[in-house]
C-alpha cells in the first residue's frame, strides 16, 4: 500500500475454460454438450479463422499477453477477477445447461500468472460440472495459494469474505454474491449442508441488508470493503432500477466499491456518495472471438479497472482503465481508434461522470457532478 491509498485491480469474466483451456498445455477432453459446437477445439478454430494462428499449446501467461504489463506498472495492493470457470476434471456436464466451461487444474498457472488476490466464484459457470466439480475448483484453487469468495462448500464459507492484508492493521475485505438474473440457477444455491454459490434470488432492500449485515460484522478498523455481484444480462448499456438500488443500498451501508460483472462488454460507471460503482466490467478473457453476432458492442475489447481509495474514508480517488483487445486468445494493447471508442462509449453511457484519455492511452476518469449527495 502507497501512504493512504489503496489500489485496485478488477477486471469482469476470466473464462480460462472451453477453448482457452484446449490452447494451453493439459487441455481436459475437448466434448462439449452445446447445440451447435461439439468440440470445444472449435473455438480455437474459429479465432485462428479470423485473427492468424495460434501456437498451441502456449505459455500460460499467453491468454492474458501485455494485460500482465499493465499489472506490473500499475503496482495494485490488490488483484480481484470473476473467475466464470470451473477447474476440474470432471465429465459430468450438468443437465439443462446450453454452455459448460472447465478447465484442467494442471493449467491452473494460466491463473496463477496474474497473481490474482481473489477469485471470485458466484457466478454462472462455476457450478457446470455439478458439486463435486465445484468441490474440486476449490481445492484446486486453495491448493495453488488463491483465496476465493462468494462459493463454498456451505453457505457460511460460500458468504465469508476474503480478507487481503494491504498494511499494518488494513485489509482490503471482498464479499462476492450472484444473483437470478445473471442465470444462476436457484438450485446452486450454497446451503447450510450443501456446497454452493452466496445467491440473490432477487436484488431487493431485504437482499442488500442482509450484505450490510455481514459486511458490519466482518468490517475491522481500516478495511475497505468491496462487494462483488455477478448480476443482469449479458448484452446492452441500460442498468436495471434494481441493480441501481441495490448498489446504492450497499453503499449507503458502508461498502466501499460494488464489482459489477456478467456483461460481455463493459457497462456504465457511476460515483455515488464518493464511491465507485463498475456496473459491468465485461470479459476479460475468453474464447469468443471468432463467434458473430453484437458486433454493435465491440466485445473484442476489454478493459481492466485501476481503482484508487482513501484508506481511511474509502473514498474514490482515482479510476484509470487500460483498454486491451482480444486478438488470438491474447490480450494486447487496443489501438488509438480502439481507445477512442472505448472512450466516447463509456462517457455517454456513465451518468455524472465523464471519461477521457490520458497522455499514457490509459482511460481516466474525470469528476463531474456525483449523485447521491
Amino acid at each position: 500500500m502507497g501512504g493512504d491509498v489503496v489500489t485496485l485491480f478488477l477486471c469482469g469474466d476470466v473464462m480460462l475454460g472451453r477453448g482457452v483451456d484446449q490452447i494451453l498445455a493439459h487441455p481436459v477432453d475437448p466434448e462439449l454438450r452445446e447445440d451447435y459446437v461439439a468440440d470445444a477445439r472449435e473455438y480455437v478454430r474459429l479465432a485462428e479463422a479470423v485473427s492468424g494462428p495460434i501456437p498451441a499449446p502456449v505459455d500460460p501467461a499467453w491468454p492474458w499477453g501485455e494485460a500482465l504489463e499493465v499489472l506490473e506498472r500499475g503496482a495494485p495492493d490488490v488483484r480481484i477477477v470473476n473467475l466464470e470457470t470451473a477447474v476440474t476434471r470432471s465429465d459430468d456436464f450438468v443437465p439443462g445447461k446450453g454452455v459448460h466451461y472447465r478447465m484442467h487444474p494442471a493449467n491452473l498457472a494460466a491463473l496463477s500468472v496474474a497473481r490474482p488476490d481473489v477469485c471470485v466464484l458466484s457466478n454462472n459457470h462455476v457450478l457446470d460440472f455439478g458439486r463435486p466439480g465445484l468441490e474440486e475448483t476449490l481445492d484446486s484453487l486453495a491448493g495453488a495459494g488463491l483465496r476465493t469468495a462468494g462459493a463454498g462448500r456451505d453457505a457460511d464459507e460460500a458468504c465469508a469474505p476474503a480478507a487481503v492484508p494491504v498494511g499494518p492493521g488494513s485489509r482490503v475485505l471482498v464479499l462476492a454474491l450472484g444473483a437470478l438474473s445473471s442465470g444462476i440457477p436457484p438450485g446452486w444455491a450454497a446451503t447450510t449442508d450443501r456446497p454452493g454459490v452466496a445467491y440473490a434470488r432477487d436484488l431487493s432492500a431485504a437482499a442488500a441488508a442482509s450484505v450490510v449485515q455481514r459486511v458490519r460484522r466482518a468490517r475491522g478498523p481500516g478495511d475497505t470493503v468491496v462487494v462483488s455481484v455477478h448480476w443482469g444480462s449479458n448484452w446492452g448499456y441500460l442498468v436495471p432500477r434494481e441493480q441501481k438500488h441495490f448498489a446504492h443500498a450497499l453503499i449507503d451501508g458502508g461498502v466501499d466499491l460494488v464489482h459489477g460483472h456478467s456483461s460481455h462488454h463493459p457497462r456504465p460507471v457511476e460515483v455515488y456518495r464518493g464511491r465507485l460503482i463498475l456496473y459491468g466490467c465485461g470479459d476479460f478473457i475468453d474464447d469468443y472471438e471468432g463467434i458473430s453476432g453484437y458486433e454493435e458492442y465491440r466485445d473484442d475489447l476489454r478493459l481492466g479497472y485501476l481503482v484508487s481509495v482513501d484508506a481511511d474514508t474509502g473514498g474514490l480517488t482515482g479510476l484509470r482503465m487500460c483498454a486491451l483487445r482480444a486478438r488470438r486468445m491474447r490480450l494486447e494493447r487496443a489501438g488509438d481508434a480502439d481507445r477512442a471508442w472505448l472512450c466516447a462509449t463509456l462517457d455517454r453511457i456513465s451518468h455524472g461522470v465523464r471519461v477521457d484519455v490520458a497522455a499514457d492511452g490509459m482511460l481516466s476518469l474525470v469528476r463531474g457532478p456525483e449523485t447521491g449527495r
